[in-house]
């Protein structure tokens, strides 16, 4: 399944932004049985899932993010939302999002830089 992530951007640190993720055709009629996460990959970093949510909205986040970011979905809008606040130039990334456990299949992500 590929997502494409999109609301990416140049912030200042301390900003804020909201990523969206609209799921593609191919799988809006299951789209409420998926658990979705945001993931983001560095340069020379390894991929991190940095924020999860199930289809009746249970949350999980990790350490470096949590209490900062927030994720959200739209089952009807078959949407999935990424707040980040308090943004830090540690979390310049690109971020994608994907199903949990992520398919093979990935998106474009969206950059995220986040200036000091």
């Amino acid at each position: 399944v590929q997502l494409q992530a999109s609301g990416g951007g140049l912030v200042q640190a301390g900003g804020s932004l909201r990523l969206s993720c609209r799921a593609p055709r191919t799988i809006t009629s299951v789209f409420n049985s998926y658990r979705m996460a945001w993931y983001r990959q560095a340069p020379g970093k390894e991929l991190e899932s940095v924020a999860s949510i199930t289809f009746d909205g249970r949350t999980n986040f990790s350490d470096s993010v949590k209490g900062r970011f927030t994720i959200s979905r739209d089952n009807a809008k078959k949407t999935v939302y990424l707040q980040m606040n308090s943004l830090q130039s540690e979390d310049t990334s690109v971020y994608y999002c994907n199903t949990d456990p992520p398919s093979n299949k990935w998106g474009q992500g969206t950059q995220v830089t986040v200036s000091s």
